[in-house]
């Protein structure tokens, strides 16, 4: 197979090891930058572009595409498909998972568990949505941030109402939800690949911190998942319409919540906490799910 890892730096491991992956499976792959690639929309025959040439009719991509790049990056995982290239996470998907409110609205709808989550716009609205997540601590968290940026644990109703007010105050986007105490700064990243869980870490936020994420100093370790929490990750993925992606619970004293499903998970900690070939799995899954291209054209690569 010809695959391409869409990615804007071949050196991060999660690329890497995507890389390594294929190629120890007997496949072509390359690296392209996301944001150098540009796409000819208007013509009859749909193509990308990059570095001054038309890229290849590729059988697979596998998007690694970064928050910040959302819009952007999912219109050229867009244009791969139009060119009828598999992608491993399809670009509507991708942009459903990026929305935290959709994504979370989503979920609601079709029954996963998830902890009680407000989103106001007014902010007289403010102490009456602290209340109806269960009154504080609560958890307040920006729309557009990741890897824990962006996410503020308020102790008392009256610093959430100032928090809240503030963000207001900025045109800032935020939901506000119950505070999981009995999960005591932990959760379990659940990674996802097809319809099954093929691993699983623990991260345990550091001391005196309540975000869990290794950016911010958690450790991880491997984690045994309860029928009910594989369940729960499988869910998850499947209502966001994504093939390959990570999928963070909390453990509650009502079961598994979801608090996020990461579109591009990195593989770094979950490969080395778990020693699981997570890299391997993906090009598996390409094998067994990915045609070759009907329209495949010779190109450079």
């Amino acid at each position: 197979m010809k695959i391409a890892i869409l990615s804007r730096n071949k050196n991060l491991y999660s690329t890497k090891r995507l890389v390594e992956a294929a190629k120890e499976r007997g496949h072509e792959v390359d690296v392209i930058d996301t944001l150098h690639c540009y796409m000819d929309i208007t013509s009859s025959k749909p193509t990308v572009r990059y570095k001054g040439e038309a890229l290849p009719k590729y059988d697979a991509i596998i998007p690694r595409i970064g928050a910040s790049v959302t819009f952007y990056g999912t219109s050229v995982v867009r244009q791969f498909e139009m060119m009828g290239t598999f992608s491993i996470n399809e670009s509507v998907a991708i942009s459903r998972s990026r929305d935290k409110l959709r994504s979370m609205q989503l979920l609601s709808r079709k029954g996963v568990g998830l902890p009680r989550t407000g989103f106001a716009n007014e902010p007289d609205n403010v102490k009456d949505l602290i209340k109806n997540v269960g009154g504080a601590p609560v958890v307040i968290k920006l729309l557009e941030g990741t890897q824990g940026i962006g996410v503020v644990l308020a102790d008392t109703a009256k610093a959430a109402e100032s928090i809240i007010e503030a963000f207001m105050g900025l045109s800032a986007n935020i939901l506000v939800q119950e505070y999981i105490k009995e999960a005591g700064g932990a959760d379990i990243r659940c990674l996802v690949v097809g319809e099954k869980v093929v691993a699983a870490m623990k991260r345990q936020a550091a001391e005196g911190e309540f975000r869990s994420n290794l950016h911010r100093g958690g450790t991880a370790e491997i984690v045994r998942l309860t029928k009910e929490e594989r369940a729960t990750a499988v869910n998850a993925a499947k209502v966001m319409g994504l093939n390959f992606c990570g999928v963070d619970i909390l453990r509650s004293s009502r079961g598994p919540v979801v608090m996020e499903v990461n579109s591009s998970p990195g593989l770094e900690g979950i490969e080395t906490s778990t020693g699981k070939d997570v890299a391997g799995m993906v090009c598996e899954f390409l094998e067994k799910n990915a045609k070759p291209n009907k329209n495949k054209t010779k190109g450079k690569g």
